[in-house]
């Protein structure tokens, strides 16, 4: 199977001369495990899903590990959470940089896992699904923007010329079965399912938990836990919101977005791009694209993605996307709409208005609009950005 670039591999390289180790993460199915065979081609690679290999990592850790003397990559090492402590003495012994390159889907016992014992040792990377950049290397890749916003980043079905559509129904199902029920404990998992479709309804909106706690049919408490069990698995981010101190009517809930646009697709019915134009969350799913391209982008580039915002005010502004690094902030709004409308500019120069009255602390330093028509525009301090145009930008 012929292999592409990712965003993502002189970050992984790169970690791999500073560190003994390297935690490869992200979702099922996202690529990492082609990924850290392309860019370690000489390791021996093992996959601990296969039993064998399993049983002996956890019956003889010493002995399995002895056999990778150079190194290895260690494919779902979340499968034998003992290792850790073992490759701790390991790389204690001889730090040389990158001796073992880990890969495994994130939960939550992974994270205490590595932050228990290789705090120190070891390089973390997370791996997204596709960017539209790396898409757009697949012979079959969709080109106009709502086939891009419906069939989202998942590799294989463009390394296998799959549908998307089916095949995104089978990896929710696939997500239900091996990781809910496990980390979540659950035994009917009706609930969670009818959870994860009303959660994909309030993409791009801000987190209501006694609201959604209701309509779910659940108490608040278990909407928080199912929220995270969803962002730890990297289904969804929680973007969290940014105010200051020279007003106090700053919105101050998280907003929700899930990480892949073709995910929120499949959990709404939506199968078509027919569907999708006319749907009445149309905007608010191409919000959630445009801020996982972001994130994307930032994620590749080893770039903090808690410095990534929403802004709103309960009477005032509100902007989609804000991006504060070294007191310099980068103000985004979404559109889905073809054609520019003044309207578009209302909320950044009402931002920019207030700065400059409230002499902000940090300095507006780029104000952009990302939209779904395809002319570039630089109006009055304001970068209008075509969906397509998004990798030409730093984020």
């Amino acid at each position: 199977m012929k292999t592409y670039k990712r965003d993502l591999e002189p970050s992984l390289l790169a970690a791999a001369k500073q560190l003994p180790l390297v935690l490869l993460t992200g979702p099922r199915q996202s690529g990492k495990t082609t990924l850290s065979r392309a860019c370690f081609p000489d390791k021996p690679y093992v996959n601990l899903e296969a039993l064998d290999q399993r049983e002996f990592a956890r019956e003889d850790p010493r002995g399995f590990l002895a056999q990778f003397p150079e190194g290895a990559v260690l494919d779902e090492v979340q499968q034998v959470p003992e290792l850790f402590s073992y490759l701790q003495v390991l790389v204690d012994e001889n730090p040389q940089p990158g001796q073992f390159v880990l890969t495994g889907s994130e939960n939550l016992s992974l994270s205490q896992s590595v932050s228990q014992s290789l705090a120190g040792r070891v390089a973390i990377r997370h791996l997204l699904p596709l960017s539209y950049a790396e898409l757009s290397q697949f012979p079959n890749a969709p080109t106009s923007l709502w086939q891009v916003v419906l069939a989202g980043g998942y590799p294989r079905p463009f390394q296998a010329g799959m549908d998307s559509g089916n095949w995104l129904q089978d990896y929710i199902a696939t997500y239900m079965e091996r990781d809910v029920r496990r980390l979540a404990n659950l035994g009917d998992l009706s609930t969670f399912q009818n959870f994860m479709r009303l959660a994909a309804g309030r993409t791009g909106q801000e987190i209501n938990l006694s609201r959604l706690g209701s309509d779910a049919g659940v108490s608040h408490n278990t909407i928080r836990h199912w929220l995270s069990l969803l962002e730890t698995g990297f289904l969804i981010w929680q973007i969290p919101p940014w105010f200051s101190n020279y007003t106090s009517r700053w919105v101050k809930s998280p907003k929700l977005h899930f990480v892949d646009s073709g995910l929120v697709c499949a959990l709404l019915g939506i199968r078509t791009v027919e569907q999708l134009e006319f749907h009445p969350l149309r905007g608010a799913i191409f919000e959630t694209w445009v801020t996982s391209e972001i994130m994307k982008y930032r994620s590749a580039n080893h770039l903090p993605l808690r410095s990534v915002f929403h802004l709103r005010q309960t009477r005032g502004v509100e902007i989609d996307v804000v991006i504060e690094d070294a007191n310099a902030m980068t103000a985004v709004e979404i559109k889905s709409g073809q054609t520019i409308a003044k309207t578009f500019f209302d909320n950044l120069n009402k931002l920019d208005q207030q700065f400059k009255e409230n002499n902000a602390s940090i300095t507006l330093k780029n104000q952009r609009i990302i939209y779904g028509g395809e002319t570039s525009q630089l109006r009055h301090g304001v970068q209008v950005i075509p969906w397509n145009k998004l990798m030409d930008y730093e984020w």
